[in-house]
């Protein structure tokens, strides 16, 4: 086999939050200043090691990008199913982008029956686009505040610069191990084993604890 585990993560958030600039930049360290709408959905994969107490394994990672407008949004929903893991990107600079924030958290839960891994998924919540300090909305703190409220782990990202995107992905990756390694009924989850697609890229990850849920720039 190629990998142990097929790991499903949706990145969710308005559009022009930079979802797709952020999985370009974890997936190929590239950065594309010029903002094109995401047309319905897309993925980026990768492939990586996992280790954790002594363990290791293979992980084949799929990013699903979503389209954040709001025709778009039944479409998106369809995809929660197999995901097991959320990012929620807002936009530091767009406060309508981080309103919206609550709506996502209410579309996402109000689905929980259509998940197949959890009734509570993982979520990581990335404050994007920390490189423009200059024309910043959001503050830190509220952002903080946002993130306890709902229970999610936060982090400043930028795709521009790669501060923190791996490690949101990485956050939420040893998340979605650990719950797996807790698990007691394995045939409950999905997409275990299998075959990588061409192309895919792999790289050697070991994950350790955060000092903290929140990163700065």
């Amino acid at each position: 086999m190629d990998y142990d585990y097929l790991i499903k993560f949706l990145a969710l958030g308005d559009s022009g939050a930079g979802k797709t600039s952020f999985l370009y930049q974890y997936t190929d360290g590239t950065f594309n200043n010029r903002f094109i709408s995401t047309v319905g959905i897309d993925f980026r994969e990768k492939r990586l090691v996992y280790r954790s107490q002594g363990h290791s394994q293979r992980v084949h990672l799929q990013l699903w990008d979503t389209a954040g407008q709001e025709r778009y949004r039944s479409l998106t929903t369809a995809f929660y199913r197999d995901a097991m893991g959320f990012l929620l990107l807002f936009d530091l600079t767009n406060e309508q982008s981080f309103l919206e924030v609550r709506n996502w958290l209410d579309q996402l839960r109000d689905a929980h029956h259509t998940h197949a891994y959890c009734e509570d998924p993982d979520v990581v919540l990335c404050g994007n686009k920390c490189d423009l300090e200059d024309k910043r909305i959001i503050s830190e703190q509220r952002a903080k505040e946002t993130a306890e409220k709902y229970g999610l782990l936060y982090l400043e990202t930028s795709a521009a610069t790669g501060q923190n995107v791996s490690r949101a992905v990485e956050m939420l990756l040893d998340r979605v191990m650990r719950r797996m390694e807790m698990a007691v009924d394995c045939a409950m989850l999905p997409g275990r084993h299998g075959g990588p697609k061409p192309g895919a890229q792999e790289a050697n990850v070991i994950l350790h604890p955060p000092h903290s849920t929140c990163g700065s720039c």
